[in-house]
């Protein structure tokens, strides 16, 4: 559907939304689903909400189906992350709208896809569209800090509410550029995580004689190991797909490399190799291996005092399949024996399918204006992790039209911003893929 009639009013929601700010933490999102509920009901649409904790508000609505088929699901979230004010050329939560451009935190992540959610669930509406599947439309808080008070909770307390057999959220859409392709990423995986922290323990004493008992020389070694050293390569069914896919559609060389970056020997080698940016072969190794990273260093309390512990926490991302033993098992080969690891709850990572009729409508759909659709695993976390536990396929995306590198990978960045064509064109292709499958 061509939404282009629709562009003042989108435009208009995604700026309110912006101007809602719910920097998490500590989220406050309730008046940010206030405001949905307001627009919901100007259309007729009954809506509810459910707060987590004060403030911590998670809303959901529904459009009933006839119910020849399941329901069908879109979903996001409304709190975003803090943004530096000063390191920005317009104001975080102004929503400016400077030459087709609309700026602010969570334009990108992810206001947009909550407006386009929105907009594609009030247009069924207002055309009285004959849905064989119930759609529902959820708003969550918290995604940002993990989803506790937000997806994870309303799964835990009302899965009756949010039981669908399909879902879109965020994840996918982006654009890749290869050997004169663009390929248009939707997210079927997503990787969970195995957060450690390592202790190095040693001889305290004055800092006026050192000794090479010191506990930070134990933490240290520890850490350059976690650092370059690479973990084994596991080839996870989406990520398997996501090559092929590129590797099919490329000339017969650069589709001999990108294959070579499947295999556990060369693996390395093949993604150093790869006329790609540095960027998207840092992602491809974070496909294809557990990634261990340094995040935060704690120990001692005075400067002429040898500690006798310190500490660092390591953000731990791991690949569907991993379990708590195979990750420990990692990590303690790279580490050594000279620290204690204290691993934190494990969160496997998820898969769906993406042999399924909702994947193919949206290659399909998105093939009609000349973009490939792989699948592909998401290096970080989303909702997905929480909503799949109801037996849900979800996949991540939200399209948007390649428009050159510096409008590419904002989500969390300075001067976050999003096109109005891109919001438009996402909505347009939301609305298409939602009325073809459950009408």
């Amino acid at each position: 559907m061509d939404f282009t009639q629709h562009t003042d009013e989108t435009v208009r929601l995604l700026q309110d939304l912006i101007r809602i700010d719910t920097t998490n933490p500590p989220g406050n999102e309730t008046p940010c689903v206030n405001y949905i509920a307001q627009v919901l009901e100007r259309e007729g649409i009954p809506s509810q909400i459910f707060e987590s904790a004060p403030g911590r508000g998670n809303l959901v609505a529904r459009l009933k189906g006839d119910g020849s088929a399941a329901p069908f699901m879109l979903f996001g979230h409304v709190d975003v992350v803090p943004a530096e004010a000063d390191k920005w050329l317009h104001p975080p939560f102004s929503a400016e709208l400077i030459d087709g451009v609309i700026w602010g935190r969570g334009t990108t992540d992810m206001k947009d896809m909550v407006v386009m959610n929105l907009m594609t669930f009030i247009t069924l509406k207002r055309q009285g569209a004959k849905l064989k599947r119930d759609v529902i439309f959820m708003a969550n808080a918290d995604e940002e800090t993990g989803g506790v008070f937000g997806a994870k909770w309303m799964v835990e307390n009302h899965p009756e509410l949010i039981n669908a057999e399909y879902a879109l959220t965020e994840g996918g859409g982006n654009a890749i550029q290869l050997d004169g392709q663009t390929f248009y990423t939707c997210s079927t995986g997503e990787k969970g995580s195995a957060r450690f922290k390592l202790r190095g323990r040693g001889k305290p004493g004055h800092a006026s004689q050192p000794h090479p008992g010191n506990a930070i020389l134990a933490l240290a070694k520890a850490l350059q190991a976690v650092i370059e050293k690479a973990t084994p390569v596991h080839i996870t069914k989406t990520v398997r797909a996501h090559v092929e896919g590129l590797a099919q559609q490329v000339n017969p060389a650069l589709g001999s490399m990108l294959r070579e970056a499947l295999d556990p020997e060369r693996n390395l080698a093949a993604l150093d190799a790869l006329p790609l940016p540095e960027g998207t072969r840092r992602m491809m190794y974070a496909m294809t291996h557990n990634t261990t990273t340094p995040t935060i260093l704690r120990g001692g309390t005075k400067i002429n005092v040898v500690p006798g512990e310190v500490e660092a926490e390591v953000d731990c991302r791991v690949l569907p399949g991993a379990t708590p033993e195979s990750i420990a098992a990692e990590v303690r080969a790279i580490v050594g024996d000279g620290v204690e690891v204290e691993f934190g709850p494990f969160s496997p990572g998820i898969e769906s399918d993406p042999a399924s009729p909702l994947f193919e409508l949206i290659k399909r759909k998105m093939g009609e204006t000349g973009g490939i659709v792989i699948p592909n695993l998401i290096t970080g976390g989303t909702d997905a992790r929480h909503v799949t536990k109801l037996g849900t396929k979800v996949y991540g995306f939200a399209p948007a039209l390649y428009e050159g590198d510096e409008l590419t990978g904002l989500a969390h960045a300075h001067n976050e911003r999003v096109t109005v064509k891109n919001l438009m064109y996402g909505t347009g292709m939301i609305y298409d893929i939602t009325k073809e499958f459950c009408c």
